[in-house]
């Protein structure tokens, strides 16, 4: 009996979990259905047949379909087919652009050119792609004059509308002393 080398207790860790694999002697359903190495079906048929034919031939027994009755298992080298699944879903991820929030923190007293560098930064990060979450936290007296906060932040808001097509994603509120607002850059098509 030959037994491959993904059997070793390291090999069966795959980098990501959902790649787990039945093979060969660890297929535990006691019938399967059979495609062989060019993908012709060849029958329903014991677990113990399938893995010995597969030995015969030189491939590994792999179930491709675990949900199907009976599930659905082919002739294949193990090592490249789990190479190829963890290909795809390395390109499944990197199509998936992970979109950052960027904070920037204001405040009612802030100077012309702070705001201004404020204003370039947040620029920058919605061209980037990535989300903003603009807050001003109110002090002491300053939480009387939420009037000048939502001033300041409007006018942040129409300022980046000028430079870019922003979407406003949470419209300015107050959450216990802080205003805050959450905006997103339009995606061209």
């Amino acid at each position: 009996m030959r037994i491959s080398r993904y059997h070793h207790k390291r090999f069966q860790q795959p980098l990501h979990p959902s790649l787990t694999f039945q093979a060969n002697e660890l297929i535990k359903v006691p019938e399967l259905r059979i495609i062989d190495e060019t993908g012709a079906y060849l029958d329903v048929m014991t677990t113990k047949e399938a893995v010995k034919i597969a030995e015969e031939r030189g491939y590994d027994l792999v179930v491709v379909n675990p949900v199907a009755n009976p599930p659905v298992a082919k002739l294949l080298n193990l090592g490249q087919y789990k190479y190829e699944k963890e290909k795809e879903l390395k390109k499944q991820k990197q199509a998936l652009k992970q979109v950052e929030t960027k904070g920037i923190r204001l405040t009612p007293r802030i100077g012309i050119h702070d705001l201004e560098m404020r204003q370039k930064q947040a620029l920058e990060f919605l061209q980037d792609g990535n989300k903003i979450k603009v807050d001003i936290i109110l002090k002491g007296r300053e939480r009387q004059h939420m009037d000048i906060a939502f001033t300041l932040i409007n006018n942040f808001i129409n300022f980046l509308k000028q430079g870019l097509t922003i979407k406003v994603e949470q419209p300015p509120q107050n959450q216990g002393g802080r205003i805050s607002t959450i905006l997103a850059g339009e995606k061209k098509e």
